[in-house]
């Protein structure tokens, strides 16, 4: 069909498609044309939008039946958007930050922090950095590493986040590159107490097991710059094998002795594997 869709016309090309037209309406030159063009787009969202209620109340009145096909219907990326677009996603924006959350939960937790959802007002997030995150200079990019992406898969509806703890600038940005979650699986055999350099994508990164967590910084001594692979893991703290000066893993990478240093941690969620965010 020449102006209309296929069974193999995908969600992202529709959507693309969509934004192209709504763009074309924006730019015509006749200012009743575009608000009429305006009113029809309105009028046909309301139609379908009254037509997913009426689905959606006939699935839930099936009780066990419809949980497990609204369930199904929540995990297909297409389907959701259209239920967050009308109101009509079977899960509270709360629930779901707070699933969001407990996904990134593992991560902070073995740098000795912690994330808190204060509450929600008007479609904002108020989160609140706990332990080593709050005031650490690296947590920043927790957050928009982690936080941020694991909110954005979750509750893509939510207008906004507000977040108590965080102080200076990203440590683990590079430049304008951009960063992306890569998978990494030379360390599914890294053994507790054990040191291993990794490279993603042309960052080195140096991967250590504390107790049965996997901890990922940059491989560059805070202090001398130097590689740390080749360093001594000795408990929760690594020693520089140049300079010597030593690191806390679980504390975010904060150096021993009092000394204002710290490495650069890098995000490390398990999930469908291990990912790294470089």
């Amino acid at each position: 069909m020449a102006n209309g869709s296929t069974p193999a016309t995908s969600p992202d090309e529709l959507l693309d498609r969509v934004q192209s037209l709504s763009d074309a309406v924006d730019d015509l030159g006749d200012p009743r044309a575009r608000e009429l063009a305006h009113e029809l787009v309105g009028a046909v969202v309301a139609m379908y939008g009254d037509g997913l209620r009426r689905i959606m109340a006939t699935i839930e009145s099936a009780r066990e039946a419809g949980a497990t096909i609204m369930d199904e219907l929540a995990q297909d990326g297409a389907v959701a958007s259209l239920l967050l677009i009308h109101d009509l996603y079977p899960v509270s924006l709360r629930d779901r930050v707070l699933e969001a959350l407990d996904s990134v939960r593992p991560y902070m937790e073995s740098h000795g922090g912690d994330v808190e959802l204060r509450g929600i007002e008007n479609g904002v997030a108020r989160l609140s950095l706990q332990g080593s995150c709050h005031g650490c200079a690296a947590s920043r990019s927790t957050l928009e590493l982690a936080i941020k992406q694991a909110l954005d898969e979750h509750a893509p509806d939510l207008l906004g986040i507000d977040v108590d703890g965080i102080d200076a600038e990203p440590v683990i940005a590079d430049g304008d590159r951009p960063v992306r979650w890569l998978a990494v699986d030379e360390i599914d055999d890294l053994a507790a107490g054990e040191l291993r350099a990794v490279a993603v994508d042309g960052v080195d990164l140096v991967v250590a097991n504390v107790d049965g967590s996997l901890l990922a910084y940059r491989d560059a001594c805070a202090a001398c710059g130097e590689p740390l692979h080749a360093g001594e893991l000795s408990g929760p703290m690594l020693r520089c094998p140049r300079c010597e000066v030593e690191f806390d893993l679980p504390r975010a990478g904060r150096a021993g002795g009092g000394e204002p240093l710290q490495l650069a941690p890098v995000p490390l969620l398990r999930g469908e594997g291990l990912r790294v965010a470089v």
